[in-house]
């Protein structure tokens, strides 16, 4: 059987790594908040670009911390809205409706399955504070027109950053007189004000349980985001904040600081598997997305990368899809089988939605099948794989 995401298989690539940076933790007789937790959050700032990484104790609280922090802060109250993708993950709403805030969805692009830069601004009203966009599947969502979004109408841009560690957004300025672009590169996490991260462990930098973080350049943000994760204390035993306990542990930081240093390798890995399905799958049934990365801007002078934390693939006849290489020895996930818009919890809070229709959303749920894309799948695997979806009828 070829399991969807072989964790062990994974961890094993790393094995001594990982075993003696747990030893490090457990010698040390320090657990929380101490001196591994400080060097990951440096490293993965300092990897992602931004000035602070702040720990906490999954994706689902980073998220909501960022928000939290802007209405402590005064930048938002209860009410206002939040802009975000409707498909997506539940936690990327779940952080906006814990804040007493109001998420008003948005319908992606069919092209990228991200949220559509062309609806953004007729969905804006003067309660909208922020635009969340969600780097789903691994595929950069920002684009420039998101950007231009933001400061025309003075909003905050969050980043649900917890599918895409390690993509790239290649900004490009062309100097027309020397007949030269320049490309700088910045990180999905950087693009925005803040950004939040999960380190779940079938993530593409995963812990070996839940683990988080915040980053972001805002200083009093950062400050604001590390009082409320700890109880809403910056001094022991003060506690200007009703804060939360949400802190990374010593050992998960440890050990995502091993897994780090091989993140751009293992992102390269899936992207060449990437590049064979999308090669050599040819069947009218089994759909595939645009290359992950596409020029995207209206300038020609930008592109999106796409570290294939998820390989979608879309049939009209999903279910039989799934069976047929279940049987063949194929193990594959649906992401998502129901739209956050469809869930109970939502469909009871009739005000939030109102009911609402998202039907690109819902087609996307409806016919998508996430097929085995990470860094320990073998050459053979991959064949395996590509043989069965173009035998599929």
């Amino acid at each position: 059987m070829i399991k969807y995401l072989d964790l062990k298989r994974i961890n094993d690539l790393y094995d001594a790594e990982i075993r003696e940076a747990i030893s490090e933790v457990l010698d040390s007789g320090w657990y929380l908040k101490g001196e591994a937790t400080r060097k990951f959050e440096q490293a993965y700032a300092q990897y992602i670009g931004t000035r602070h990484c702040i720990g906490c104790a999954n994706g689902l609280d980073a998220l909501t911390l960022i928000l939290r922090a802007y209405i402590e802060m005064g930048v938002m109250t209860p009410g206002d809205e939040v802009i975000v993708p409707a498909n997506t993950f539940i936690a990327s709403i779940l952080a906006i409706t814990e804040n007493r805030l109001k998420p008003v969805l948005v319908e992606p692009s069919p092209a990228t399955l991200q949220i559509d830069d062309a609806l953004i601004e007729q969905a804006i009203t003067s309660r909208t504070r922020a635009i969340m966009i969600v780097h789903l599947y691994g595929r950069c969502a920002y684009t420039d027109r998101i950007g231009e979004i933001c400061r025309k109408h003075g909003l905050k841009l969050i980043e649900d950053n917890a599918q895409a560690h390690g993509c790239v957004y290649r900004e490009a300025a062309a100097n027309f007189s020397l007949f030269t672009v320049h490309f700088s590169l910045k990180r999905t996490g950087s693009l925005g004000d803040a950004a939040g991260h999960s380190f779940y462990p079938g993530k593409n930098l995963g812990a070996l349980g839940d683990a988080g973080a915040v980053t972001t350049n805002d200083d009093e943000l950062a400050k604001t985001i590390e009082a409320l994760g700890n109880y809403g204390s910056a001094k022991k035993y003060v506690f200007d904040h009703l804060g939360r306990n949400s802190r990374i542990d010593e050992i998960q930081a440890a050990i995502l600081s091993v897994k780090l240093k091989h993140l751009d390798a293992d992102n390269q890995r899936r992207k060449d598997i990437a590049a064979r399905y999308e090669r050599e799958v040819s069947n009218d049934l089994v759909r595939l997305l645009p290359d992950g990365n596409e020029t995207y801007s209206r300038s020609g002078l930008a592109a999106r990368d796409c570290v294939w934390h998820i390989f979608p693939v879309f049939s009209p006849r999903r279910d039989e899809l799934q069976q047929y290489l279940l049987e063949n020895g194929v193990e594959t996930v649906i992401h998502y089988p129901i739209p956050p818009h469809r869930q109970r919890c939502y469909n009871l809070q009739s005000s939030i939605f109102n009911l609402q229709s998202f039907p690109v959303t819902e087609q996307i749920h409806a016919q998508e099948l996430s097929i085995p894309c990470h860094q320990a799948l073998t050459d053979e695997e991959i064949t395996q794989i590509i043989t069965l979806l173009n035998a599929f009828q």
